[in-house]
């Protein structure tokens, strides 16, 4: 049985506490946030916990196992470094740092510690994602050209973040697991309107080495909570709705068609193929339940998580490419060392 404590009670903190308390491999020993308010509705909620203000008393309690960081972004490295420093499996919610220097020392301490280091890029582990994955393994959609993908909300606004570090991860990762190609640049362009110094809505174009190419649009600025991304392949097309309640995905047989050969320009004529629409079986099940389990299968098996220090390093690598070229007011910012430690 391992014991498992939570630092971070405000929005996603306790979804994360919900889903260790279910497991039976694990037991939620002790929680902690600043607001003692939010420390006492947790005890109602979940009996058996202990909890306090300080992040030393979970650090320095040699009965918890695994901390799981549910902080604000610019508290992620500080506080995962001190878990792993006090030889804790940790896993972070994404981001995994504020930047690639930081992801950078905390892989090195977690090889150093010999403990799992795990990032929460949660929709890698929903079915409807996993189902993606192998369908464009299986080259039924045929090679890609292009995917675009759009995650709007009215809100949550951030106060140490925009909202291309807020949102964008979920899109990245998501990205960089289906095609498993590496990016070679990323373009990005944005506006603040609430908050002057923090974008609340930006639009990311990445180039990938196989000639690949991906949109990402996010905002805290739209009337309806949009999550859809559409793979566009030279045989099939996807659609991903998450919101969905249960037929997430979508496969149109649709594609356009050019003809072998023409001699006249009255013999060029695209051709447009219309075929079904189905809608692949999906098991159901909580995506942020199966990452929590595959954490505690990592610390149990001494295994590398799918989410790994590496999968959080190339997804900052993107944000920190993006932030640049946002700065700038657009204009593509190569990635010459993605991946790289």
């Amino acid at each position: 049985m391992l014991n498992v404590a939570v630092i971070g009670c405000g929005y996603w903190g306790p979804n994360l506490i919900r889903n260790f308390y279910s497991l039976p491999d694990c037991k939620v020993k002790k929680v902690c946030d600043l607001d003692s308010r939010r420390l006492a509705h947790m005890q109602k909620l979940f009996f058996a916990i202990e909890t306090t203000t300080n992040a030393e008393d979970v650090f320095n309690d040699p009965q918890i196992d695994a901390v799981a960081i549910a902080t604000p972004v610019r508290h992620h490295y500080e506080m995962a470094k001190k878990s792993l420093e006090a030889t804790k499996h940790t896993l972070i919610e994404k981001p995994i740092a504020s930047s690639s220097v930081e992801c950078k020392k905390l892989i090195e301490l977690s090889k150093k510690k010999k403990r799992v280091l795990m990032v929460g890029h949660t929709f890698l582990y929903s079915p409807a994602v996993r189902k993606i994955k192998d369908i464009v393994c299986s080259d039924e959609l045929g090679k890609i050209l292009y995917i675009s993908s759009r995650r709007l909300n009215l809100g949550l606004y951030q106060t140490d973040i925009n909202v291309l570090w807020d949102l964008a991860p979920h899109d990245i990762s998501i990205i960089l697991s289906v095609l498993n190609v590496p990016p070679v640049s990323i373009n990005c362009q944005g506006k603040a309107h609430i908050n002057p110094p923090i974008e609340d809505i930006t639009t990311m174009e990445i180039d990938f080495a196989n000639g690949g190419f991906a949109t990402i649009r996010n905002s805290w600025l739209d009337p309806y909570k949009v999550i859809e991304m559409t793979f566009v392949g030279i045989k099939r097309m996807l659609v991903f709705n998450d919101l969905e309640p249960i037929e997430k995905l979508k496969i149109f047989d649709k594609r356009v068609e050019t003809p072998p050969y023409y001699d006249t320009f009255g013999d060029f004529q695209y051709s447009y193929h219309y075929g079904d629409i189905y809608s692949p079986y999906l098991q159901q099940s909580e995506p942020l339940k199966g990452e929590c389990q595959h954490f505690l299968d990592c610390i149990k098996n001494n295994s590398q998580p799918d989410t790994d220090g590496l999968n959080g390093l190339q997804v900052v690598q993107i944000l920190e490419a993006a932030s640049k070229s946002l700065k700038k007011g657009g204009g593509k910012v190569e990635l010459s060392d993605f991946g790289k430690l």
